[in-house]
């Protein structure tokens, strides 16, 4: 029956006329009509609380525009960048070489996240980031972000080893997640998302004998630990690093080496951990400027008999997976970000920016009260204020933590931006660090643009009383009303 009915019907190759095609979405028009509107925006739809903030220390600026180092406002004012995104844009902001391969891939009509292969370009990714490292990394997990890259290694260093301890660093920062907030040395973001992954244990970095103590215990599946940490960017002792790696080795652990934001060669080596001669890590994590800026993505290296106890059989060769790991637009990001690095020596070029920064900003200690010490590794920067010996200035130090414990560095990055149009941030919480991600790719003449603005803040901070203060009180006692509230 069915059959005669299909034999009976008559069929066309004439194509049903397609319905009325309806405009492409044209983002620039959107983005003219809505100039402006960020912070309502956010307040309405996404942050309110961050909006708030960004407004009361007068970083509600609304960016247009983005070229290597610089920003721009709607009303056209340049601005140095010298926070990078956290360290993403590495490579400036925009980089023509990798826009050029990113559009080249889109017009080739090639394909990604087919599931059921094994992509080229990954394999290709993977084969280069091998090449870079210091030490023998056999295999390649791709992730989305550097907090996917830490969760990563929890997981292979558990699986590796057996055990179900990880020990991490006070005031270490490696990520937002569960996993890596279990892991997390700061307080600020931990509070409220208790409890915790168990068996994840604290000790004081540049300790090694804390690092032992811990490891003699024999329940240590790793030691994860950023080569310079981000937070403060407090740097390691020399040889703390390389005896970290023995000491684990010896106790049966992974050490884990978390280059999130210290590798791409932001330090003036490909990885920090290069700084301290031969260290032999277990598992690196990268992510950041890995593509440039243009895509998230992060790359997981490590040996291979830890990849081998992980998929330890073609039954468990997806057991560790992410949807969009091994995007073909994400490897092809990061095979042109290495390409600009390599070709524009800017690993080089990070240590003599860092070099140049460190040498101006230490020249300013002995004239400035306030400026107790400047931590440099390439373009990885802190610059911490202390208490002055002037009474007087002094006097404003203390009121000011009374007040905020975090308030003072905003004396020094609110001036910077408001007045010379310069991008920092403070380190962290309840520290007195102002820190610097500048990108790769700043000149001489940004350098010199950033030291005579920071020592023109520098010579405003000194004068108390005065405006630099009274804005910092105002902000200092809207802290205080909101927490009343």
């Amino acid at each position: 029956m069915i059959i005669e009915r299909l034999q009976s019907m008559t069929f066309t190759n004439e194509l049903v006329p397609p319905l009325e095609k309806a405009p492409v979405l044209d983002i620039r028009a959107l983005l003219k009509q809505h100039e402006g509107q960020n912070y309502e925006l956010h307040a309405q739809h996404v942050n309110p609380s961050n909006s708030r903030t960004l407004k009361t220390i007068g970083f509600d600026r609304c960016y247009v525009r983005a070229e290597g180092p610089y920003l721009w406002d709607v009303k056209g004012t340049k601005y140095l960048d010298m926070l990078s995104g956290y360290g993403v844009f590495g490579l400036g902001r925009n980089h023509p070489d990798v826009r050029q391969v990113l559009q080249d891939f889109m017009q080739s009509d090639y394909p990604s996240l087919v599931k059921m292969e094994a992509p080229l370009l990954s394999g290709l990714l993977a084969q280069e980031l091998k090449k870079r490292m210091p030490n023998q990394l056999d295999m390649v997990f791709f992730t989305n972000s550097g907090a996917e890259g830490v969760e990563t290694a929890i997981k292979y260093a558990k699986c590796a080893t057996g055990k179900p301890a990880i020990i991490h660093c006070k005031k270490s920062f490696h990520g937002l997640t569960y996993g890596a907030l279990s892991i997390n040395g700061d307080d600020s973001f931990r509070s409220g998302f208790e409890p915790f992954l168990p068996h994840c244990r604290a000790i004081a970095f540049n300790d090694l004998s804390a690092l032992e103590e811990e490891l003699r215990k024999g329940d240590v599946a790793a030691f994860v630990v950023e080569p310079v940490q981000g937070k403060g960017v407090n740097l390691p002792l020399p040889g703390y690093l390389r005896e970290a790696a023995r000491l684990c080795r010896k106790h049966g652990a992974l050490f884990v080496d978390d280059e999130v934001q210290s590798g791409m060669g932001r330090t003036g080596r490909f990885l920090a951990v290069e700084h301290d001669g031969d260290v032999d890590p277990d598992i690196v994590v990268l992510a950041k400027s890995l593509s440039g800026g243009y895509v998230p993505v992060g790359a997981v290296l490590c040996k291979k008999w830890i990849h081998e106890k992980v998929f330890s059989s073609m039954q468990r060769s997806v057991v560790h997976s992410s949807t969009f790991s091994q995007g073909s637009f994400a490897m092809a990001a990061g095979l042109a970000a290495l390409d600009v690095l390599d070709r524009y020596k800017l690993i080089k070029r990070a240590e003599e920016i860092g070099n140049q920064i460190d040498s101006g900003l230490r020249a300013m200690i002995p004239r400035y009260g306030f400026l107790k010490e400047v931590r440099a590794r390439g373009c990885m920067i802190g610059i911490e204020f202390g208490s002055p010996s002037s009474l007087t200035l002094k006097a404003a130090w203390t009121l000011m933590h009374q007040l905020d414990k975090s308030l003072f560095p905003q004396s020094a990055i609110i001036p910077l931006l408001d007045k010379h149009h310069i991008i920092t941030q403070v380190a962290g919480h309840h520290i007195d660090v102002v820190k610097l991600l500048p990108p790769l790719v700043i000149s001489d003449d940004d350098i010199r643009w950033f030291l005579t603005s920071f020592e023109d803040v520098l010579v405003q901070m000194h004068k108390f009383p005065g405006p630099a203060w009274d804005v910092i009180t105002d902000i200092g006692k809207m802290a205080l009303t909101n927490r009343a509230r």
